[in-house]
């Protein structure tokens, strides 16, 4: 049975087992490989995607959980907080490697979504879980406070 869905602001119906995870659904039979493959456990963050706006490990999540809805990947990011992450990565070289950025920078822009003004606290809390061999975590937390305070401005 096909699963209808938006994909970066586009319709989108697959014909394949409603219980493949999302992320080989759409690096595999979309083409959008932005969203890596890390663990396939929810374990480190390198397959998040936003699922109607919120922050979701998508190597866990079945196709048919997002039948109908709304789910952006790092190809479809856009919009302020997205301008203002992607720039502060920038000006604070957070990656080394880049594997995980892609899941670091899905979920620092659904927290901006959600939290304009994040203390240290927030911003643990939202990145809880996205892991960086690299061990970048200083240079992330300060670029997401620095897009903070750009949109601010």
């Amino acid at each position: 049975m096909p699963t209808s869905f938006v994909l970066n602001g586009k319709n989108v119906t697959l014909d394949v087992d409603p219980s493949m995870p999302v992320l080989w659904a759409i690096r595999e039979h979309t083409g959008l490989t932005g969203t890596k493959f890390g663990c396939g456990m929810a374990q480190c963050g390198a397959c998040t995607i936003h699922l109607e706006g919120q922050a979701v490990r998508s190597c866990i999540l079945p196709l048919a959980a997002i039948a109908g809805k709304k789910i952006t990947t790092i190809e479809g990011l856009e919009g302020k907080p997205a301008q203002a992450v992607q720039a502060a990565w920038v000006k604070v070289q957070v990656p080394q490697c880049g594997y995980c950025q892609s899941g670091q920078i899905m979920s620092a822009t659904a927290l901006l979504q959600q939290n304009a003004k994040p203390t240290d606290a927030d911003i643990d809390a939202a990145m809880n879980g996205n892991l960086c061999r690299c061990a970048t975590y200083a240079r992330i937390r300060a670029a997401i406070h620095e897009a903070a305070d750009t949109l601010k401005a």
